[in-house]
């Protein structure tokens, strides 16, 4: 393990070389200060996670998370990646954890067949944006009329899903990043998903999309977990996508981070309560070490 205060990085939903998201990884964060975990933040240049004893009895352990511009209330990747690294550590060696956020408590479930994390969100909930916001998205995102459907969801923070034709419209994607911000702020979201699905003869869809955040100090996310749990939960209540049974849930792969260089997989399966009803959503991926104690 670590020692105290020491940054380790890793990659998270990996899907080939160069991919997934890095995170900068604070194993014991005891004594750090909101300050100092933020600096790291900058220093690195991307979403970083601290470690720190839970607080609320009924976790295993407390994640902060901060981007080089402020805190974040729950980041699915540096969730995954944080649990997977304290596996390898040999600091979690049940078949269960539970994770204190800001967001509020996250379980996660380690697959061992796989070596792979699985961590939960909640049900999605949605809204359409009224004409207004849609014609302000479209003209950040430089798409040409009519514009696409476009839908403010969450499981964690509100992330703006816009439907697009292809994944080759996705792909070229051009947006005035200088009036992401300000778009964000006036219609509630911390960020655009514009996605698309692509057919796949007799198997679900491929599912594609790209991040562009509100405030994070940097354009664009290679692959962001809550987004793909939002886009996850709004393609499933509106038919476009099975969740299967208990017994056989389908697992979606939502591919994220081409337009990048950095591919990316986040796999999405349903979360079903006892009486077989889907309540939320699991997430998983392929995580990398990176880089040794900096």
């Amino acid at each position: 393990m670590p020692r105290p205060g020491a940054v380790v990085c890793i990659r998270v939903f990996v899907d080939g070389p160069g991919g997934g998201n890095p995170v900068p990884l604070v194993a014991d964060a005891q004594g750090m200060t909101a300050a100092q975990m933020q600096d790291v933040a900058r220093r690195h240049g991307h979403e970083s996670a601290f470690v720190l004893p839970a607080s609320d009895a009924r976790a295993d352990w407390r994640l902060r998370f901060f981007v080089p511009q402020h805190e974040m209330e729950m980041c699915g990747h540096a969730t995954v990646g944080t649990l997977w690294a304290l596996r390898r550590w040999g600091m979690w060696t049940s078949p269960r954890a539970r994770i204190e956020t800001l967001s509020g408590i996250v379980d996660a479930e380690w697959d061992e067949a796989r070596e792979r994390v699985w961590i939960s969100q909640p049900a999605v909930q949605a809204r359409a944006l009224d004409a207004v916001q849609q014609q302000r998205v479209a003209a950040v995102l430089r798409i040409a009329p009519p514009a696409p459907t476009m839908t403010n969801a969450a499981t964690s923070r509100i992330k703006t899903l816009v439907a697009l034709p292809d994944a080759a419209a996705l792909d070229a994607l051009v947006p005035d990043f200088a009036a992401i911000e300000s778009a964000c702020e006036a219609i509630g979201s911390t960020g655009l998903y514009p996605f698309a699905l692509e057919p796949a003869g007799d198997r679900a869809p491929a599912v594609y999309a790209r991040q562009f955040p509100k405030s994070s100090g940097y354009p664009e996310d290679a692959a962001t977990g809550i987004a793909a749990a939002a886009l996850w939960g709004h393609l499933t209540a509106s038919g476009q996508l099975s969740t299967g049974s208990p017994a056989d849930p389908v697992v979606c792969v939502i591919h994220q981070g081409r337009a990048m260089g950095c591919p990316s997989a986040i796999e999405v399966r349903p979360r079903f309560d006892a009486e077989g009803h889907v309540r939320g959503c699991w997430l998983s991926g392929r995580v990398e070490g990176e880089g040794g104690p900096s």
